[in-house]
């Protein structure tokens, strides 16, 4: 699709397209004893904790310009915290044309464009292994967007606000609107792939694949960190407190954990 700007927004009635991203990031630690799983936990759920999430949904209904409707966040007995956010229209302060380009969006600086309607979720998994001393914190984000603006435009926002190993993200555009003609319309901006939406120099710390369907408007793409430091999976002490051999053997569970989410299968 070779739109110009103006020409998107020449619709029959609004864009009622729905865009769809979702954003689902991994911690991964080594933590070698009940002790040190439950402060992994505790450490979590204080850094994640439903009141930060709230902040970084809302610098997100920012980025897409949107007026927050309603909030409903809960912090969960023994660990985890979700947060939903309805969202509707909100104010315009500027309409960049840049906004339909494949480029990382902002960090949270000025609202950037508006939308119709669209809700945000989070919902936060820190769970452990229970013999194998790993313990891993997942959290899934969705930005669902009707409006000229891609919710893509939060990702890079969105990378930032997270320490991660392994990030797994999805965009989808599902439904159609109409041209001033009445001709439909299935997608309203040029998109290759979602890498183009991260920055060079996230890009360049993580190995990536892509799989993306273009006829049907689905794009996915897998990332998992590139450098691996030991020292950045222990949990309270550093490798040199630790003899060659665990030394040896933390580093084949923790890379065997990380190869088993980024690939999606178990490796014996």
């Amino acid at each position: 699709m070779n739109l110009t700007p103006e020409q998107r927004i020449e619709l029959h009635g609004f864009n009622n397209l729905t865009k769809t991203l979702s954003f689902n990031m991994y911690d991964i630690c080594f933590t070698k004893t009940k002790e040190e799983r439950e402060a992994y936990i505790e450490y979590i759920d204080e850094e994640y904790s439903a009141e930060r999430l709230t902040k970084i949904l809302k610098s997100v209904a920012d980025i897409i310009g949107a007026h927050v409707l309603n909030i409903s966040q809960q912090d969960y007995v023994p660990q985890g915290a979700s947060v939903t956010m309805l969202v509707s229209e909100g104010p315009v302060v500027e309409v960049p044309t840049e906004s339909f380009n494949e480029s990382p969006g902002p960090l949270p600086e000025s609202v950037v464009m508006q939308l119709d309607k669209s809700h945000i979720t989070v919902h936060t998994y820190p769970e452990f292994h229970p013999s194998e001393g790993i313990s891993t914190f997942r959290a899934d984000i969705d930005v669902s967007t009707c409006g000229e603006i891609s919710p893509l435009k939060a990702l890079n926002f969105l990378i930032h606000s997270f320490d991660t190993d392994i990030m797994t993200i999805d965009y989808r555009v599902r439904g159609f609107t109409r041209d001033k003609n009445g001709h439909k319309l299935f997608i309203d901006h040029n998109i290759s792939s979602i890498q183009n939406y991260i920055p060079d120099e996230i890009k360049n710390e993580f190995d990536m694949i892509d799989v993306n369907i273009y006829q049907s408007n689905i794009f996915h793409t897998k990332c998992r960190i590139r450098y691996f430091d030991l020292n950045n999976y222990l949990f309270g002490y550093t490798k040199d407190k630790l003899k060659p051999h665990e030394l040896e053997e933390i580093t084949e569970r923790l890379t065997t954990e990380m190869d088993e989410i980024f690939y999606g299968t178990n490796i014996k």
